[in-house]
């Protein structure tokens, strides 16, 4: 009976050490992954504020006012005079 009970003891103190290398391991894998999650919102907001920039820079590029200021600027285009202008029919 005596080996009995020396048995259980020890199936109880392996399941009580399994137990807490088990819990050791799942707060590590938690922080882990808090800590990885934590960088992905960082990315994100980072992206984020990226992609607001550069949606008013392609705002600025596709004003008509600057369209029209770099069309007769860099490729030195003109209104066209009125005798050049034709009307055409279908």
């Amino acid at each position: 009976m005596k080996t009995f009970g020396a048995i259980c003891l020890t199936l109880l103190l392996l399941a009580v050490l399994g137990s807490a290398i088990g819990v050791v391991w799942t707060r590590h894998e938690s922080r882990v992954l808090f800590m990885e999650i934590t960088r992905l919102q960082n990315q994100k907001d980072e992206l984020g504020v990226e992609y607001g920039r550069l949606e008013l820079e392609q705002a600025t590029y596709a004003e008509p006012s600057r369209i029209d200021a770099e069309a007769r600027g860099k490729l030195g285009m003109l209104n066209p005079r009125p005798q050049d202008i034709q009307l055409v029919r279908r």
